[in-house]
């Protein structure tokens, strides 16, 4: 009777982990390529050339990861690059926005509402999509917000790239932006999140 149990529990385990995989919409398809959407802290802006979060994730992954950030940029502006990066036929996006809306006291919910929308259209074009959430101080609201979308629509959720970064000097190259060392971790953290998926 004991077997019968502990192979039920296994068999239950399996099943949860399998589940789990398969309740991120389009794991898996069919195309290759990586994309980092997002804004300064996609662009890598405060570190040198080759060492923003997307070229360390990419060593991880030991695969390109395509670097689409502009630094300055509101999620509610960032629909206007849709097409472009959709038109790399991208396997994954990462969409990294809120941060500039938050600084220039923009709406949350516009900005929420807009990454929404990107998480829509990457998956229309049938691709992953990854909300990264920036954390940091004052940034709870995206947060609580961008997870709920996450688990809503199928995508995964990367919580806090800044939390333990923020307020650490070592990794900072400004009050906001990471330096290299900052964007290193930045790149453990989204790929801890992503690793399981990624073919």
């Amino acid at each position: 009777m004991r077997k019968v149990i502990i192979t039920l529990v296994i068999i239950a385990g399996l099943a949860y982990l399998f589940m789990g995989k398969r309740e991120i919409k389009n794991f898996p398809n069919s195309n290759q390529n990586i994309v980092a959407f997002g804004d300064s802290l996609t662009a890598g802006y405060g570190a040198p050339k080759g060492n923003s979060y997307p070229d360390y994730l990419g060593q991880r992954l030991n695969r390109p990861v395509i670097n689409m950030g502009v630094s300055g940029e509101l999620a509610v502006q960032a629909s206007a690059r849709l097409p472009e990066v959709l038109a790399q036929q991208p396997y994954m996006v990462l969409i990294e926005f809120g941060g500039n809306d938050f600084m220039q006291q923009r709406s949350a919910q516009a900005a929420v509402e807009a990454v929404s929308q990107l998480v829509d259209a990457v998956q229309e074009a049938g691709a992953i999509a990854v909300i990264v959430d920036i954390g940091g101080p004052g940034m709870g609201k995206y947060t609580t917000a961008y997870k709920k979308i996450a688990k809503e629509k199928g995508a995964i959720f990367v919580p806090g790239i800044l939390n333990g970064i923020f307020a650490k000097r070592a990794f900072k190259s400004d009050a906001v932006h990471p330096n290299a060392a900052g964007y290193e971790q930045v790149a453990d953290k989204v790929y801890q999140k992503i690793k399981t998926y990624v073919k």
